[in-house]
């Protein structure tokens, strides 16, 4: 019914293993799932972040979705991971997600990633900043 729409999901998401943060996004997906099925037709998306440890939530004691709080977009394509990178895809998402050993194995779980292409920081009720993926 939707077919062609754009809609959100929830992923696990990680981008390095604890202590080696890339800011590369790492998903582990299965094909079953309509979203990764969606993807593998148009891979753009987006990802927002929510600044759950900013300074103002934390000291205020402000739920994180709170319009005042501070939050990440990126946007770009998203690919599967190459073989020599899979390594390091798994060590990014277990590391942060162990649950994820214990998920059925007959899902055909892969890993994805999101080459970035466009990011804003938004602040305080719909302030947005451009950075350049550079920085």
């Amino acid at each position: 019914q939707i077919q062609g729409m754009p809609y959100g999901n929830c992923l696990l998401v990680s981008d390095g293993p604890i202590h080696n943060s890339t800011g590369i996004p790492f998903f582990y997906v299965t094909p079953k799932d309509k979203t990764v099925a969606d993807l593998l037709k148009n891979p753009v998306a987006s990802l927002t972040l929510p600044e759950v440890d900013g300074n103002f939530c934390r000291k205020n004691v402000v739920d994180p979705e709170d319009p005042r709080c501070t939050r990440l977009t990126l946007t770009g394509q998203m690919v599967t991971v190459a073989p020599e990178e899979v390594e390091f895809a798994k060590q990014a998402m277990f590391s942060r997600h162990p649950v994820i050993r214990k998920w059925p194995r007959n899902y055909e779980w892969f890993f994805l990633k999101m080459n970035i292409e466009h990011i804003w920081l938004q602040n305080w009720y719909g302030e947005v900043s451009t950075i350049t993926v550079e920085e």
